[in-house]
């Protein structure tokens, strides 16, 4: 019995750390293109990097990304959930007391978070993308519909909460990737934390400071939008 619940807890172990490197290098690259924001150019950048997206693959690569991200959130999610019940399944009785001391609020605080960056996934794709939360959304114009989402207090808000509740989960992400990579030795555990902590506070700030720079009017839309919706 024991030996079944180990062997199905190693396989969804697995598909979690598998489905979170992925998403980890998305969220990473996503941030990079964001970047582009900050060009100065008057969005003539993000949007030509948003036209390659759309024209790889045929026009086709894009919607396999989309679609391939929420496969890893899913599969994420599901994995998580499966952890779970084969914990209670080997332990039916629970503890009298909980002890964390070797956990952290982060940890524990994992399934809530995970809850908000789930629905976040799903916000995001149907605000920038299906354009049910900006219905005036641009064909072409990566760069207004950001400036123009962001505008709106709320969805800048949301955000930001996301990208907080985000801030553990890719923090452990990171820190896992490393352990695959090699740094696995004891002695590299420290060094692996904080290049984790490093990595995931310029992510998170990099996403931030979007809807924050919005905001602040620091970026705006150009006098003569250059396409049309």
């Amino acid at each position: 019995m024991l030996s079944r619940f180990s062997e199905s807890s190693i396989g969804q172990k697995i598909i979690m750390a598998l489905t979170g490197v992925l998403l980890v290098f998305f969220v990473l690259f996503h941030m990079l293109g964001n970047l582009l924001l900050y060009a100065n150019d008057e969005g003539q950048a993000i949007n030509a990097y948003a036209k390659f997206l759309h024209e790889v693959a045929g026009g086709y690569g894009i919607w396999i990304a989309r679609g391939g991200l929420l496969v890893l959130v899913g599969l994420h999610i599901w994995s998580a959930i499966r952890l779970t019940q084969i914990n209670r399944r080997a332990r039916p009785i629970d503890y009298k007391k909980h002890a964390y001391k070797e956990s952290t609020w982060a940890g524990r605080g994992m399934r809530i978070s995970g809850i908000i960056v789930a629905i976040f996934v799903v916000f995001h794709l149907l605000h920038f993308t299906a354009g049910k939360i900006l219905p005036e959304l641009h064909t072409t114009n990566v760069y207004a519909n950001v400036i123009q989402g962001f505008q709106v207090k709320w969805v800048a808000a949301f955000y930001i909460i996301s990208m907080l509740a985000l801030a553990p989960h890719l923090a452990h992400g990171i820190w896992s990737l490393l352990q695959t990579l090699g740094l696995s030795h004891p002695n590299f555990n420290t060094t692996r934390k904080v290049i984790a902590g490093l990595l995931t506070t310029m992510i998170i700030l990099a996403n931030i400071s979007f809807p924050i720079s919005v905001q602040l009017g620091l970026i705006n839309l150009p006098s003569s939008p250059q396409s049309q919706p």
